[in-house]
């Protein structure tokens, strides 16, 4: 059984009913917000699974914990934004490959002026990434790397000969999120989403650039050691989101929130 918890009408949403939700559904439940008089802005989102328990990951990764309804929000999510934003350890523990077209989105991504899917920004300091994998050899748009200004010199002239992107985004060794976000919204990508991992989510609530968290409950158990969706310092005064909607399907919570 399917279901809709309502709390917001500021989008469409998919009614409750039987089988799994149609990618139009999603879409529209999941859309981004419409641009402002001033044009559009960035608009960052997550997207997350935990564990009832809390754990984001289980042996490593986040796939045992995950659900096929959970992947069909994951590829909509993908779909309807310009860039996937994401940790380099991420990108090794997952294995990342790039973004594939989707023919189901390929109307609605041309029509709001996107390439036929989106770009991969891999955010990294050592850029200690294995540049011969699919995900810089062959994607379907460019991947990008996000890195600091003092970022040695040979890693950045091998990324660029896989083909990747290299953006600057801070003044040091690490990466800036306001300036990643800023970075990437001067290539006109302004509807982001991150995928984390972790330890770069919780970088970018530090920052407070984080304008919305799609976070999927699994009505799992795992205990031990893993880490939670977010890590790394806490900040000063927790930041607090409002729910803005919520699907269930077969005992997975598929919650939205909103910067408050």
């Amino acid at each position: 059984m399917r279901r809709l918890f309502p709390v917001t009408d500021e989008t469409a949403a998919p009614e409750p009913g039987e089988g799994e939700w149609g990618l139009e559904e999603l879409a529209a439940a999941y859309a981004y917000p419409e641009p402002g008089p001033g044009g559009p802005r960035p608009w960052l989102r997550a997207n997350m699974v935990a564990t009832l328990d809390g754990a984001a990951q289980h042996d490593g990764r986040s796939q045992p914990i995950s659900s096929a309804a959970d992947m069909r929000i994951f590829g909509t999510l993908r779909a309807l934004a310009d860039v996937v934003v994401v940790g380099a350890e991420t990108v090794r523990q997952e294995g990342y490959r790039p973004a594939r077209a989707r023919a189901e989105f390929a109307a609605s991504r041309e029509a709001a002026g996107q390439a036929p899917a989106p770009a991969i920004a891999v955010v990294t300091a050592g850029l200690d990434l294995d540049f011969s994998l699919p995900l810089f050899t062959s994607p379907l748009v460019p991947t990008l790397i996000l890195t600091g200004a003092s970022a040695a010199p040979d890693r950045v002239a091998a990324a660029e000969k896989a083909g990747a992107r290299v953006l600057t985004a801070g003044d040091g060794i690490g990466v800036d999120p306001a300036r990643a976000v800023q970075a990437l919204a001067g290539l006109g990508h302004t509807r982001l989403l991150t995928e984390g991992g972790p330890r770069l989510l919780g970088q970018l609530v530090a920052a407070g650039v984080l304008d919305e968290l799609c976070l999927t409950v699994s009505p799992m158990l795992t205990a031990g050691g893993a880490q939670r969706i977010a890590g790394g310092p806490a900040v000063a005064v927790p930041r607090r989101f409002r729910l803005v909607s919520m699907l269930e399907e077969d005992g997975f919570l598929f919650t939205r929130y909103g910067r408050s």
